[in-house]
């Protein structure tokens, strides 16, 4: 690594105390900035790297901060209380590193983890398709092998972070094979690969300043080194883990934005020769808010907890295969995108006919934090994996 961006010795508090230092001074009063629709505002995160604090739970043998998941949870809710889109830019790369970090040979982890932390790079991870959508069983995209390469080919439709990976994980299925686990691959594609094309980055309704692409692959040839070791499927069941963790603290962080902005509105909001913060009802939803910020921060550290308790264990990749998808973050997403949604409806509310206009922020908030409910699988495709998953007697589970 170069001497200016040393991986950090300070505490996981003095890390936080950073993180919300640069929110605080460089993301927030941005709104309107962030979202316009522009290209993500990739520069303004130099300063995290030149901390050594981009890609933060990067592990320390590749130069990263290593921190832990749990540590994650606030530093994501604080960015997230700026701006919603660069949380989301700033942590999705967790996906893809994480699959790399706990499945890639030795040789891809040193090549593009270190490169991740020297460079401040980012990553991403490309599962999703049109007639698929979140069933990867039924992926379209092939790999086929040859020699000692392996081929893509296919299109991804939802996909942040691609359009300036310096890596992909992109999921495929081999071709020519019947449906089952061992032929299911996550790849990794280095950025500039031949075939690899972004073909548009898609106009999202919230999460404006993240980049979300839509990518092609037309005979993409890259080394069989390249693909990770383990069921492609289950795979990505475990890296989807941390992110959708991590993706609830992004509801926290916009919770917590909308109450602050609620209550600063009600302290200068003249209603019947008072004001509007000594109304007993708007009081009682701030209250209500309150309970269930709380709530929020509880469930996202419980689980992110678990995730760390299992990543300490004495061989995490074996362990996480056998577990899977953790309910602990599957109901965290859930939890945190529905009541984060309610809280965003109340504080809509709030503002009255205003609440209904982009003339105050408050309509930006409202869109970010709907994507929580949506992206990396919506909340019915969660429901019915909690009940297969968690709810069935253990004889009909799958």
């Amino acid at each position: 690594m170069h001497p200016e961006n040393q991986a950090p010795t300070s505490s996981p508090q003095e890390v936080l105390r950073a993180f919300r230092e640069f929110a605080r001074t460089t993301l927030l009063g941005h709104d309107a900035e962030f979202d316009s629709g522009a290209e993500p505002p990739l520069e303004l995160y130099q300063p995290l790297h030149k901390m050594g604090l981009l890609n933060w739970w990067l592990p320390t043998e590749y130069g990263g901060a290593g921190l832990g998941l749990a540590d994650s949870v606030d530093i994501v809710s604080e960015l997230a209380y700026a701006d919603a889109g660069s949380a989301f830019t700033l942590l999705i790369s967790i996906l893809s590193s994480s699959m790399v970090s706990l499945y890639g040979s030795p040789e891809l982890k040193e090549e593009f983890l270190t490169a991740m932390t020297r460079d401040g790079g980012y990553s991403a991870a490309l599962g999703s398709e049109r007639e698929a959508g979140s069933e990867l069983i039924n992926l379209t995209t092939t790999l086929t092998r040859r020699g000692d390469n392996v081929v893509l080919n296919g299109e991804k439709m939802f996909s942040t972070n691609s359009g300036f990976a310096d890596y992909l994980v992109v999921f495929a299925k081999s071709a020519g094979e019947r449906e089952k686990a061992a032929s299911y691959h996550a790849v990794l594609v280095p950025r500039g690969t031949p075939g690899a094309q972004v073909v548009k980055r898609w106009d999202m309704i919230g999460l404006r300043s993240a980049g979300t692409y839509q990518v092609s692959f037309a005979d993409c040839v890259v080394p069989r080194g390249n693909v990770l070791n383990g069921p492609g499927l289950k795979i990505i069941e475990v890296g989807l883990n941390s992110s959708r963790i991590l993706i609830g603290a992004i509801a926290l962080g916009v919770a917590r934005r909308i109450r602050d902005v609620c209550l600063d509105y009600a302290i200068t909001k003249p209603l019947a020769g008072h004001t509007l913060i000594e109304n007993a009802v708007f009081a009682s939803k701030l209250g209500q808010m309150e309970m269930q910020i709380e709530v929020m921060r509880n469930q996202c550290l419980t689980a992110a907890r678990e995730y760390d308790d299992v990543m300490a264990m004495a061989d995490p990749p074996a362990e996480f295969l056998r577990r899977g998808a953790l309910r602990s973050a599957l109901t965290t997403k859930m939890f945190c995108g529905q009541t984060g949604w309610q809280i965003a409806t109340v504080g809509s509310e709030m503002f009255g006919g205003l609440g209904y206009t982009t003339d105050l922020p408050i309509s930006k908030y409202l869109r970010d934090i709907r994507a929580v409910t949506i992206v990396e699988a919506g909340d019915d495709v969660l429901r019915e994996l909690v009940f297969r998953r968690f709810v069935l007697p253990p004889n009909r589970r799958i």
